[in-house]
């Protein structure tokens, strides 16, 4: 691989920047940044966000474990991966995995890789997000499940092959940008080296070490 194919770190000067709402997960900013190019300023919105984690729970059959949930903000009801928030102080990402696959999937699993790292939305936010790969699955018994709350609490979990995934994915009948980005390189690793050769579970995450 091209060592020089990769993002760096860079940061160009602010001159000011205001808080313009503070809320329960986000805060939204309004930056006035100076161009060191030619010197001039211009304002950018930028909504600050604790990142988040997401799992490709894969089992022996090659499915992946899926939630159905009600997004509110595009008013559908999506096919999505287990994932959650950032949001406990000092927990790693990885351990903010294993929590979330517990929480909506109902399961736990034995083997951890990092499938792929992104910034989902960088023109407006820094949310960064870590998706992992888990296999070796094995089931949490029904009087030790976490009971969810508001639109968690209406999530049905379902195995899906991911062949059919990918191409649900490449069809736009699922739309849920971790649950595409997901499918595909999770299709893409077992063609190409395998699921052994990706990233431990612990590599580090620069994204967020330079934030």
């Amino acid at each position: 691989m091209d060592e020089a194919l990769q993002d760096r770190p860079e940061q160009w000067p602010v001159e000011t920047s205001e808080v313009i709402f503070e809320g329960k997960v986000v805060t939204l900013r309004q930056d006035v940044v100076r161009s060191p190019v030619d010197g001039t300023t211009f304002p950018r919105d930028v909504i600050a966000h604790p990142g988040a984690v997401a799992i490709i729970a894969l089992d022996e059959q090659d499915r992946v474990l899926v939630v159905s949930q009600y997004r509110h903000p595009v008013q559908h009801r999506l096919t999505e991966l287990p994932a959650g928030l950032r949001d406990i102080a000092d927990e790693p990402p990885l351990v903010a995995a294993q929590r979330e696959l517990y929480e909506e999937g109902h399961v736990r699993a034995a083997n951890w890789r990092v499938l792929t790292d992104v910034f989902s939305s960088p023109g407006m936010t820094d949310e960064a997000v870590r998706v992992f790969l888990a296999r070796d699955i094995t089931h949490v018994p029904d009087d030790e499940r976490y009971n969810g709350h508001a639109e968690e609490a209406d999530m049905p979990v379902s195995w899906v092959p991911l062949a059919d995934l990918v191409k649900a994915a490449l069809a736009g009948k699922v739309q849920n940008s971790l649950l595409c980005i997901g499918v595909l390189a999770a299709w893409a690793a077992s063609h190409d080296g395998g699921y052994d050769a990706l990233r431990a579970p612990d590599v580090p995450w620069p994204a967020v070490e330079h934030s």
